[in-house]
Order: structure tokens, then C-alpha cells, then sequence
């Protein structure tokens, strides 16, 4: 499948914001199973934007503000070639062991509660355990965008059986390490079966290593796993690793932020845009 992505998000602020930097996972690393066409980021304010990678191989932009600013606008554009494997990966750029996987953050910790979730989930070998996980967080949980928030912790999440796709990912990725399973938050677009993107954000899901599969993708949002709908962005042990779009500032006052996503099969119209709150994840 060709994939097209726009994406643009913009912040405003209430007065200048001085020192302004960005650090930006918006650009997807090519591999065996996802050819990049072309891609192209850009900004409308002076500045300078710093190519590089970071720990868990993600191509990473640093950008930089000459000036004070009132608004900064950053848009997304590109077109890949994805190849339909069920999920199995091969060729990704993979700087780190699975092992570092295993680890826990703040956002994946397991609690009680989902260390039971977890035991009650385990099957014959790590494929099956992640596939009876993985239709049992689809039925258990809610998606509501409103019962969560950017920093809430998979316990909590788990504690309300509601939240959005970050914290689906988050909880699959704390029962999977919790049962020795190296398991890694994934953030980036998925095209719908039904053409339409319904929420004004990219989307998160969990690539879990399994024995003779490698890195293999699970969406517990939808209860599947990973087809060549499905758009690889970046990477990493939670919503903070891999978030598309962090930064810092002095000044500014109040901000918002404005988030524009169009992710569809190229030649189809897909569009979807919208407000979200400040730092609020991906659906």
C-alpha cells in the first residue's frame, strides 16, 4: 500500500516565547517492509532544523527558533510504500537488544492489577500470550479520550478500563514485560479500513519480540495486529520516547495547540483536523 501523510500541528502563544526548541519524531526510517518515497518537514519560522537519530535508532529533528515567536507551524508530508507481512518485521534499524525492552517507565509500570491480567493472559508460548492479551485489552477497555490524559500511567488507565490508544499501548507493553516479554511503545499513522481518520492525531501500538519472529506488531486499540495499513513513525519504551512533537520554551504565557492529520492510501482523500489539548497523545 502507498501511504500519503499530512500532519501539522501549530502552537500559539498568549505572549513571545523566547528560546523556543523543538524535538520532533516525525520522520518514519525506512526498512524491508516500508520504502520511503519522499518525506519533507518544515516550519514557518526562522530557524535551524538538526538532522540526526537518537538512542533507539528514530530519525529525530531538532529545531531551533532565531527569534521570540508568537506561533510556530510545523507540517508533515510524505508518501511510503508499505508491504503487508501480519506484522512481522524485518530490517528495521535496531541499535539497541530486545532486552532493554524488559524495561519499565513511569508510563508501563505494572501494577497488581495488571501483573493478574497478565498471569490470567498467559498462553501456551509469547505468540499466543500476545494474542490473548491482545483481544482481551479490546474487549475490556473503553476508548475515551476524555478519561486520560498525556501523563497517565498504565495502572491508572487499566484501574478505569478506559483511555486512548497510548494507553492500550502502554498497558499491553507492562503485562508483556512483566512476563519477560521485551515489549516497545510504536507511534505513528495507520489508514482505516473505513478511509476515515476519526481522531486529530497519529496513532500508537506495541511491537513485542518473540522467539523465531523478531519485533512483531500488536494494535490493541484494534484488537489486531499490524497490517500495511499501518505507518511506523518511531519508537521506544513509552509515549515520551517516541512522541511526535516535544519542546521546551521561556515565556509565552498560555499555549495551544492545533493538531491537522491526513493519512490515507494515496489518491484516496482522507482528512481529519482538530484541536487537542496541551500534550495530549495520540488516539
Amino acid at each position: 500500500m502507498r501511504i500519503k501523510v499530512a500532519y501539522s500541528t501549530i502552537y500559539d502563544y498568549s505572549a513571545l516565547a523566547s528560546d523556543v526548541i523543538q524535538l520532533l519524531r516525525v520522520e518514519p526510517c525506512g526498512h524491508h517492509d516500508q520504502h520511503i518515497i519522499h518525506w519533507r518537514l518544515d516550519t514557518d519560522a526562522d530557524g535551524h532544523l538538526r538532522r540526526g537519530r537518537d538512542v533507539f535508532g528514530n530519525i529525530t529533528h531538532m529545531f531551533y527558533a532565531d527569534a521570540p515567536i508568537r506561533r510556530l507551524s510545523l507540517h508533515v508530508t510524505g508518501e511510503v510504500d508499505t508491504t503487508e507481512t501480519h506484522g512481522v518485521l524485518t530490517g528495521t534499524p535496531e541499535p539497541l537488544p530486545p532486552s532493554i525492552y524488559l524495561r519499565s517507565t513511569p508510563l508501563s509500570t505494572a501494577d497488581d492489577a495488571i501483573r493478574n491480567f497478565a498471569r490470567e493472559c498467559a498462553g501456551a508460548n509469547q505468540l499466543e500470550t500476545c494474542h490473548v492479551m491482545l483481544k482481551a485489552l479490546f474487549e475490556r477497555m473503553t476508548f475515551d479520550a476524555d478519561a486520560t490524559e498525556s501523563q497517565t500511567g498504565a495502572a491508572h488507565a487499566f484501574a478505569l478500563q478506559a483511555g486512548v490508544c497510548q494507553d492500550y499501548s502502554h498497558i499491553f507493553a507492562a503485562a508483556a514485560r512483566y512476563l519477560e516479554i521485551p515489549a516497545r511503545y510504536v507511534s505513528g499513522h495507520l489508514v482505516r479500513a473505513d478511509g476515515i481518520v476519526t481522531q486529530p492525531a497519529g496513532h500508537a501500538w506495541v511491537e513485542a519480540h518473540l522467539p523465531d519472529l523478531g519485533w512483531v506488531g500488536f494494535d490493541p486499540t484494534n484488537g489486531m495486529s499490524t497490517t500495511e495499513s499501518y505507518l511506523r513513525v518511531a519508537v521506544g519504551l513509552d509515549y515520551l520516547d517516541a512522541a511526535p512533537v516535544r519542546g521546551a520554551r521561556r515565556g509565552g504565557g498560555a499555549e495551544t495547540m492545533a493538531v491537522s492529520v491526513t493519512a490515507s492510501e494515496a489518491g484516496l482523500a482522507t482528512a481529519v483536523s482538530g484541536s487537542q489539548k496541551q500534550s495530549q497523545s495520540q488516539n
